[in-house]
């Protein structure tokens, strides 16, 4: 199989519906919520892809470019943007649904690092 074709295979995608308890005092979803949901697909996109122990080592950048009201769906997309040796970069990706009306929306993108761990919890070659 070919890194592309791995890559793709990898892929994850995750709905959940947005509920008054995740959200602030401004009815949308709390940013640190959506962050946890995000490092959850990220981690695991980059474990269906390595089939190894990883853990998270960086969230380098999340853009929250748009609110995410309750009474929404969200979709969490993750997919392997970079594989280096020991660790790999999952970019992941919120989209927002209405219940009732057709369309989605990207609200926030960040990218995640993860590192392949051995037996005695040391960094290990990321299976390519």
């Amino acid at each position: 199989m070919t890194l592309e074709e791995k890559i793709e295979r990898s892929k994850t995608s995750i709905f959940k519906a947005v509920f008054p308890s995740t959200t602030n005092h401004y009815d949308t979803l709390f940013g640190g919520t959506a962050m946890h949901m995000m490092d959850e697909v990220a981690f695991i996109t980059a474990t269906r892809f390595s089939r190894q122990k990883m853990v998270t080592v960086s969230s380098d950048r999340i853009d929250f470019k748009k609110a995410i009201p309750a009474g929404t769906i969200v979709e969490l997309v993750g997919k392997v943007v970079h594989v280096g040796n020991t660790s790999l970069k999952v970019g992941v990706e919120i989209y927002i649904e209405q219940m009732y009306a057709e369309g989605r929306e990207l609200a926030i993108h960040g990218d995640f690092t993860f590192v392949a761990l051995d037996e005695n919890k040391k960094p290990t070659a990321v299976i390519k």
